[in-house]
C-alpha cells in the first residue's frame, strides 16, 4: 500500500486536491519511497490512525496527475 504526501482523513479531500494539483505519493517501508508507475493502491489516513478509505489511483513520475478519475 502506499501513502500521499499529504494526509487526507477522507477519500473525498484527495478527490478535490488532485482536480486543482498533482498529489506526490509513497510507499514506506523496504519497497520506497518510490511508487511504480501505473496504478497503485493508496490508504488513509496515515498510521498510527486507523485506516477508513482506500483508493484505486494512477500513478506518473511519482504523482496522481492532476485531474486523475479516483476510484
Amino acid at each position: 500500500m502506499a501513502y500521499t504526501r499529504h494526509n487526507f482523513k477522507t477519500k473525498k479531500e484527495l478527490r478535490e486536491a488532485v482536480q486543482l494539483e498533482d498529489i506526490p505519493v509513497y510507499q514506506p517501508g523496504p519497497f520506497g519511497p518510490d511508487v511504480a508507475d501505473g496504478r497503485a493502491a493508496i490508504e488513509g489516513p496515515h498510521y498510527p490512525q486507523p485506516h477508513k478509505w482506500y483508493a484505486d489511483v494512477p500513478v506518473k513520475n511519482g504523482v496522481i496527475p492532476k485531474g486523475s478519475r479516483i476510484s
